[in-house]
């Protein structure tokens, strides 16, 4: 389960990526506490139970590195050299805990390192579906990958 070079994808290369995960409530108030982020609809029963969503939210960028981390294997694994930047991150509909989560990625561009002659940069559309098959989460993420050996 490796990534791909830089010169083996395609513009328009698509893939579902095989591992799913279920959010547990561990998960997000591990990652919560981790990276200090003390909103009470993430960490609070009572106060989630009293917003609109009654029920614990589960942390966006907890949603977000889970959806990057879900396509590692496919895409970047060994062939990283750095992630460039994230565009167009959005969230259209809430995470809850017990939520299974899936991965899609799209190759949608594709460019040659000028500073790099081993390398090239690959924009992957990355989206995360739950269950119920709404999107949960989606960016955009320019990754500089090694050109395979020659």
């Amino acid at each position: 389960m490796a990534g791909r070079f830089f010169d083996q994808w395609t513009v328009g290369d698509t893939m579902t990526h095989d591992i799913r995960r279920t959010v547990t409530e561990t998960d997000n108030l591990l990652f919560s506490t981790m990276t200090h982020n003390p909103q009470p609809l993430h960490i609070d029963a009572e106060a989630a139970r009293a917003s609109e969503f009654g029920q614990i939210l589960v942390n966006g960028t907890f949603t977000f590195a889970l959806m990057v981390g879900l396509t590692v294997g496919d895409t970047t694994l060994g062939t990283l050299v750095a992630n460039l930047g994230y565009d167009k991150l959005v969230m259209p509909h809430p995470v809850f805990l017990g939520d299974t989560l899936r991965a899609e990625t799209e190759v949608v561009a594709l460019r040659e390192s000028r500073s790099r002659p081993d390398a090239g940069i690959v924009t992957f559309a990355h989206r995360m579906r739950n269950q119920r098959d709404e999107v949960v989460c989606e960016c955009l993420r320019m990754a500089l990958l090694k050109r395979a050996a020659a």
